[in-house]
């Protein structure tokens, strides 16, 4: 890929998924709940999941991305929004992609804050710059990373034409 951007390929993200698995389990933290930060925070979610034994995911649609590098003023929650009670005293693990300005992170970790009995934050990586920081990070960059789900455009049916400006995100 293009130089000043980390690259993260699927064996790779494998990898790491792993190894953050790891590093929670030999933290002793064993959540009862994995909250994934849609979009790209569902395939972390479900590896983490799987990777510790939790059988209980939930997902969290979260818009702040439009594109490369460009981004609402501040995230937003996307409906249906979760319902805070079903976490009720739960140690919850929230998972995502990237901890990249942390916007999402913190609007996700202030909804849980007051009905959970403990949350904690994995991301597989961490750019410096984050407002939150995260207790599980595989890695640390300051680079815009490549992940292998949104390198590539949107599918289309077979001959038609990418919308005018279509960027994968």
């Amino acid at each position: 890929m293009s130089s000043g951007r980390e690259s993260l390929g699927y064996e790779q993200f494998g990898v790491a998924v792993r190894e953050l698995a790891q590093a929670i389990a030999d933290d002793g933290y064993e959540p009862d709940i994995v909250l994934s930060i849609a979009r790209g925070g569902v395939f972390v979610a479900g590896g983490l999941a799987y990777a510790l034994d939790c059988k209980n995911i939930h997902l969290v649609n979260v818009e702040f991305y439009t594109g490369v590098g460009t981004t609402l003023e501040m995230p937003v929650m996307l409906a249906p929004v979760p319902n805070v009670v079903d976490f009720s005293e739960k140690k919850v693990l929230i998972a995502d992609d990237v901890a990249d300005t942390g916007k999402t992170l913190k609007l996700v970790r202030d909804f849980c804050l007051d009905a959970v009995a403990e949350v904690r934050s994995a991301v597989i990586y961490e750019k410096s710059h984050s407002l939150v920081k995260c207790e599980y990070v595989w890695k640390r960059t300051d680079q815009w990373i490549n992940f292998p789900w949104s390198v590539l455009p949107p599918v289309r049916r077979s001959g038609e034409a990418a919308r005018p400006n279509e960027e994968a995100v």
